[in-house]
């Protein structure tokens, strides 16, 4: 139901949102707004976030296309139960072991994304804020890749865009008050909030599980029938 799908992803961007205010803080910090009357400022910031948030729509999209195949071909209880153990080794990865992959495949696009960040952030300009909030989506974020395993475990094209705008939004709100406002959270506040992110991981990876081993339990582990069986019979 749509319903649930923008209540995960509410709740999912909410406890998001303290990583992204450490992660992202600098550039929430330094849109070029600060001078402007309330009006115009509240206008940029929201233009910002709705940049982000327009570019993790497109990522629904994307990803609930490709949950809707998986869907199709009758492998949604097996890719469900795959991903949920993916979170889950993840994070016993994260916690406990030293990093093991590389990632230097992805700095060549990382350097270009931040060049566009700096010269939107130097431009000054209202069109320039939502075109960097797009560019800032596009940074590798853990938490966003979290996101995308839940747009993808929603089987529909539609199911994706929702949980991502609804995960989106729930970034929002720490957000815009990070940029209006200011640092109004201290260092330690922020990595106090962070602690919960490894739970919220936890919980999401078991959901997943669940979800993917059919036990029809109303909400947490419904019946999901075969794709095959809806496929009518022509001869």
């Amino acid at each position: 139901m749509s319903w649930q799908l923008i209540i995960t992803g509410l709740l999912l961007g909410t406890v998001s949102s303290f990583h992204c205010v450490g992660m992202c803080g600098p550039i929430a910090l330094s849109l070029p707004v600060m001078g402007l009357p309330k009006q115009q400022k509240t206008i940029g910031i929201v233009l910002y976030n709705l940049g982000r948030i327009s570019i993790y729509a497109i990522v629904g999209l994307i990803f609930g296309f490709a949950g809707r195949q998986v869907y199709l071909g009758g492998f949604q209880q097996i890719f469900s139960i795959v991903m949920g153990s993916l979170l889950l080794l993840y994070l016993i990865q994260s916690l406990f072991f030293k990093k093991v992959l590389s990632d230097s495949w992805i700095q060549k696009p990382v350097r270009k994304l931040q060049y566009w960040i700096g010269h939107f952030l130097q431009e000054k300009k209202m069109y320039g804020l939502y075109l960097l909030g797009m560019a800032n989506g596009l940074l590798p974020c853990g938490m966003v890749y979290l996101a995308i395993t839940g747009a993808m475990a929603s089987g529909t094209v539609v199911g994706g865009i929702v949980f991502m705008t609804a995960f989106g939004l729930g970034t929002f709100p720490a957000m815009f008050a990070l940029s209006f406002f200011g640092s109004a959270l201290s260092i330690h506040t922020r990595n106090q909030m962070k602690k919960a992110i490894p739970f919220m991981v936890f919980t999401m990876g078991i959901l997943l599980i669940l979800r993917g081993m059919n036990l029809n339990i109303p909400y947490l582990s419904p019946f999901i029938s075969a794709a095959s069986d809806n496929v009518i019979d022509c001869h």
